[in-house]
């Protein structure tokens, strides 16, 4: 920016604490300023001002005792900031306008007064800064300028710019006086000859965070972008700016960053306009935002795009009016309509552009998600809006807090990335034989070769128990690592893992019993595959022993169309049907087979996927990979499985009937087979039969699995019907 100042104001401060390069990292308050006019036409100066501020916290260092030369009793009578910044505006105006000139600029010796000291004391006593201390000119870059050899700007001191021009050192004392006077010598060095230097480049203090969109394909410098841990969960994108008052963040850099449940997880990731000012935000690790402190550290400009970037056209039209105040609602109901929202806000909040300013998140096949983004013009109307937190609609309580462009951005990705089943390709899908057993899945056993970790942090990953184990973590057995989350695809705070022996699962809930994880005590029991397993089927393990899974599954939407081709008759052993619960252990290394005829198939033919056949219930809720598999859904081929599991049930007619078995190894219609668990006992053809209401014509096979002395497995209560692929599936 270019600079039109005829005067120069040569300005210090010092704090309570640190100084120098260090000044404004501790967050003490500025205790002491002195400033000098510098006339550029005239070359002439003014009179030195000097003078002392009272901070609220009656206290000085002993680095600030030694650096500065002042004591306790200096300070004690000052006036406070505010009142000295009065003071330095009318002294410099009155000065300026004697010199007959009509503006002035400050000049610093680094930003560090301005940007690290000032401003942040500013913003947290609710100070209005003169508009003077949004610009400033850096003394270092403008002599580099003129002594290009002299060094980088970061190794220059004042010392050592007035020994390179061959000017004496000053001897003053105090500092900050010796500070001042030595920047005007420099200064009036500068502008006479050989240098003839003017100040045409100025930096600026952005007066207000301005929010926007991101794309996901911007370029974003990982030079730029930190991460801020510990905020509070109401913080708004204005709230982390004011925490980085000073600093001039990129438009819409302020990104909030969400949990598996869709809520804020007390961090956020800020993107600086460049590297200078993302090192200054460093120097505020573990600063205060009210009674918290926060946590500062590098972080890369891909996870910044991984939370902000987006590229809903939809979203980008929304957020495309400026200068808007956001409002998140959350915990609508599914049938809410925009009227109703409207009608709920009420005209004391009006929405911007009406029904334009309102947003509903849904999930990609149109479902509602309960959330909803508004926009309002003022601050006022937010304010109103904010009144209405938890007030009813319908029968449902509302939650409203101020949310950001990035958040929207985020939330709209998270949802509309999920792997609902309706997104996959509508292309005919490849056969692919099921596999019996997968090869590092347990089998259940009494063996206690296993630990559960009980009372995990809800936002606890794989690495977090891989590092609670410590030296341990050698003992785990290949994908051994199973989270286990709830009904709703969040996570439950139990996990399991297995061991290679009893002994070193008893020597692990020996060691890391009640040992902390995140703050949080984490109890580690000793236990076996057989118990694992019926909890990772959603049964519980407690003092009272085991319970086996609820009849009661939650229900899922099946894909919107399907389509199978006939294939050779495969035989599918029970054991394949009935495979044990999947578990949240990684998938295996694929390569993708392409097949000329099927290119868009969404399952490679590939006879190692063990999961590809499984629909599991936490695709609606994006999480961490899951145990247990709630549905099981057998893409193709249905009649050879139907067949398949007929002939093992009724072994006897099959043998007698070769022709009729082969027969019917293959059905004609596209269809799939639907396992049911959990039928009561007593279920016959006609409950099932009627609990498949309007779509009992449609039904092509249904198989009874029972309990039979031939039998080695026992399949009570379960059946197998093959239906049309638009069937909804359950459990």
């Amino acid at each position: 920016m270019a600079s039109h100042s005829d005067t120069l104001v040569v300005f210090f401060g010092a704090t309570a604490g640190a100084n120098g390069g260090k000044l404004g990292s501790d967050e003490r308050e500025i205790i002491l300023l002195v400033w000098q006019i510098v006339d550029l036409h005239e070359k002439k100066v003014g009179k030195l001002h000097k003078c002392f501020a009272k901070p609220d916290t009656l206290e000085l260092t002993d680095q600030c005792k030694e650096e500065t030369g002042l004591t306790l009793e200096d300070v004690l009578n000052a006036e406070p900031l505010d009142k000295v910044l009065e003071q330095f505006q009318q002294s410099v105006s009155s000065e300026v306008k004697c010199l007959g000139r009509s503006s002035y600029t400050l000049l610093v010796n680094g930003p560090l007064v301005v940007r690290q000291a000032l401003h942040p004391e500013a913003s947290k006593k609710n100070l209005v800064l003169p508009e003077c201390f949004f610009s400033f000119v850096d003394v270092r870059k403008e002599f580099l300028k003129c002594c290009p050899n002299a060094g980088s700007v970061q190794k220059l001191t004042l010392s050592s710019m007035l020994d390179y021009v061959g000017l004496p050192a000053v001897s003053e004392q105090m500092m900050g006086v010796r500070e001042v006077s030595s920047m005007v010598q420099l200064l009036l060095c500068i502008l006479d000859e050989p240098y003839n230097h003017k100040f045409f480049c100025v930096e600026t203090v952005n007066f207000k965070f301005d929010s926007g969109t991101c794309s996901k394909t911007e370029p974003v410098d990982s030079e730029t972008v930190i991460r801020a841990r510990g905020l509070p969960w109401q913080s708004s994108d204005q709230d982390i700016a004011r925490f980085f008052k000073g600093l001039n963040i990129a438009k819409g850099g302020v990104a909030l960053c969400l949990n598996a449940q869709g809520r804020r997880n007390g961090e956020a990731l800020v993107r600086f306009i460049n590297s200078e000012h993302r090192d200054l935000a460093l120097e505020r690790h573990k600063h205060h935002m009210g009674s918290r402190y926060i946590e500062v550290y590098k972080a890369t400009g891909e996870e910044f795009l991984k939370i902000a970037g987006g590229t809903s056209n939809e979203v980008a039209q929304f957020l495309s009016k400026e200068n808007q105040v956001i409002i998140r609602m959350r915990g609508l109901p599914f049938t809410a309509t925009t009227q109703e929202v409207l009608s709920f806000l009420g005209p004391e909040s009006p929405v911007t552009d009406d029904t334009e300013g309102l947003l509903f998140v849904k999930y990609p096949d149109g479902r509602p998600t309960g959330d909803a983004f508004v926009l309002f013009s003022c601050e006022e109307y937010a304010q109103n809006a904010l009144k209405k937190h938890k007030q009813i609609l319908g029968k449902r309580y509302i939650e409203l807090f101020r949310s950001t462009a990035a958040e929207v951005q985020q939330v709209l990705n998270r949802y509309m990335s999920t792997p609902l089943i309706s997104t996959l390709p509508p292309s005919p899908i490849v056969p692919v034989p099921v596999l019996t057993t997968p090869p590092f899945l347990p089998a259940a056993s009494s063996t206690r070769d296993c630990v559960r970790l009980r009372g995990l942090p809800y936002t606890a990953g794989i690495e977090d128990i891989l590092e609670f184990m410590g030296e341990h973590t050698v003992d785990i057995k290949t994908h051994g690592v199973h989270m286990v989350l709830n009904q709703q695809g969040r996570p439950s705070g139990d996990a399991f893992i297995q061991m290679k022996s009893p002994d070193k699962a008893f020597l692990v809930a020996q060691k890391c019993h009640k040992k902390t994880m995140k703050d949080r005590y984490v109890e580690v029991f000793q236990c076996s595959t057989e118990e694992m397993s019926i909890v990772l089927m959603g049964g519980t393990l407690n003092r009272s022993g085991l319970s086996p899974p609820p009849c009661k599954l939650p229900c899922l939407s099946p894909p919107a169309a399907y389509a199978a081709f006939p294939t050779p008759p495969a035989i599918l052993s029970e054991a394949a049907l009935y495979q044990p619960p999947l578990l949240a252990a990684p998938r295996p290394p694929q390569t993708t087979v392409h097949s000329p005829a099927h290119t868009l198939a969404y399952y490679p033919p590939q006879p190692h996927l063990y999961m590809n056949m499984n629909m599991n219930y936490t695709a609606y809720y994006p999480s961490p990979p899951v145990s247990p598999s709630t549905v099981s859904y057998f893409a193709a081929p249905p009649g050879a499985m139907a067949a398949a599991v007929a002939a093992q049930a009724h072994p006897v007619a099959a043998q007698a009937h070769p022709a009729a078995a082969a027969a019917s190894s293959v059905l004609p219609q596209p269809g799939a087979l639907v396992r049911m668990q959990g039928l009561p006992y007593n279920t016959g053809v006609k409950d099932i039969l009627s609990f498949f209401q309007g779509y009992q014509s449609r039904i092509l096979q249904l198989c009874t699995l029972e309990k039979t002395p031939n039998q080695l497995l026992s399949l009570a209560g379960e059946n197998c019907i093959t239906v049309p692929v638009h069937l909804k599936t359950f459990s």
